[in-house]
């Protein structure tokens, strides 16, 4: 790319106005990547996390054993925070329903809305910031687009004021113009390709964490028979 157009040269040379539009959005694009980056990383540890206690889960050990060890940790995955939530709530209430009347029928649901809970708070910290993502992903075009707006409004100033309507004198002007809605595209295309694809990932494991909790109850519902039996 010729210097004369490059995006140093154009910010250097445009008014007040498109340097601060310039500006903000160089900053949505790096606030995009650092929020896409960042949850990238925590989805996958959170996966793997949730593997590990998958397998624990299934092995056929204890679940208060299971319990016991994870209730002391501070950070754990969706998926354990669910099972300590659900399990703390098997405890507490079957001391306190005990000898109660349709015991399985009020336990049951009392686990079962511990982990829509669980899983809503879960769910809801992994959302944190796509909100952000979303609004830059639609608003960076239009922000990019006001500010090319704006330019060639200046464009057609200085070719008033110099009565020419030479290449050279018109070129610098529109380049300076159009930078803002490439810097706009720039901003929004990772956005919203990240957007979709983080939205995507969450909504698949909020799934899997409905599916557990499904499991749950159903081995639950299952040791509350062998119990009454």
């Amino acid at each position: 790319m010729n210097s004369t157009f490059s995006f140093g040269f154009l910010f250097l040379n445009a008014d007040i106005m498109t340097r601060f539009i310039s500006v903000v959005l160089a900053f949505a694009s790096v606030a995009s990547w650092a929020i896409i980056l960042e949850k990238v990383f925590t989805l996958r540890g959170i996966k793997q996390q949730s593997a590990v206690f998958e397998r624990r889960f299934w092995s056929g050990g204890s679940l208060d054993e299971l319990y016991n060890s994870l209730s002391k940790l501070k950070n754990i995955d969706p998926m354990a925070a669910v099972f300590v939530g659900a399990m703390k709530e098997w405890k507490k209430s079957s001391a306190l329903l005990k000898g109660a009347k349709n015991k399985n029928l009020s336990l049951n649901q009392r686990i079962e809305r511990v982990m829509d809970i669980s899983i809503e708070r879960e769910i809801s910290q992994l959302e944190t910031r796509l909100d952000v993502l979303s609004m830059i992903g639609s608003t960076s075009p239009l922000l990019g687009l006001f500010g090319t707006v704006w330019g060639i409004m200046q464009v057609f100033g200085a070719i008033g004021d110099t009565q020419s309507t030479s290449i050279g004198v018109v070129a610098p002007g529109v380049a300076i113009s159009l930078a803002t809605t490439a810097l706009g595209l720039i901003a929004a295309i990772p956005a919203v390709i990240g957007y979709n694809k983080l939205y995507n990932e969450i909504l698949k494991y909020n799934m899997k964490l409905e599916s557990f909790a499904g499991e749950f109850t159903a081995i639950v519902s299952r040791q509350i028979d062998e119990l009454n039996g």
